[in-house]
């Protein structure tokens, strides 16, 4: 597939300061919502796939519906891809 699914407009330029690194990264945010079953094992199964670590998530915390939970990653990458903790490897 050669087309993205949303453009990146966001091509903002970054100041020649201690902040450049901080722009240089992509942050994005997961949330998994569900039961507090159904949060684990979706943690759990993205540890396996090695996408995230298990402690990485944030800890469970109650969701607007009061028979679910939630819990958050954030997620910061390069703008080349890597993570910052790949590039110390």
């Amino acid at each position: 597939m050669s087309q993205e699914f949303v453009p990146d407009d966001n091509k903002s330029e970054c100041p020649n300061d201690d902040s450049a690194a901080v722009c240089e990264q992509e942050v994005v945010l997961l949330t998994v919502v569900g039961s507090p079953k159904g949060v684990r094992e979706t943690i759990l199964t993205l540890y396996r796939l090695g996408f995230a670590e298990v402690g990485d998530w944030s800890p469970l915390q109650r969701a607007a519906n009061p028979k679910q939970v939630m819990s958050v990653l954030i997620r910061r990458s390069r703008a080349d891809g890597t993570s910052p903790r790949q590039s110390g490897r």
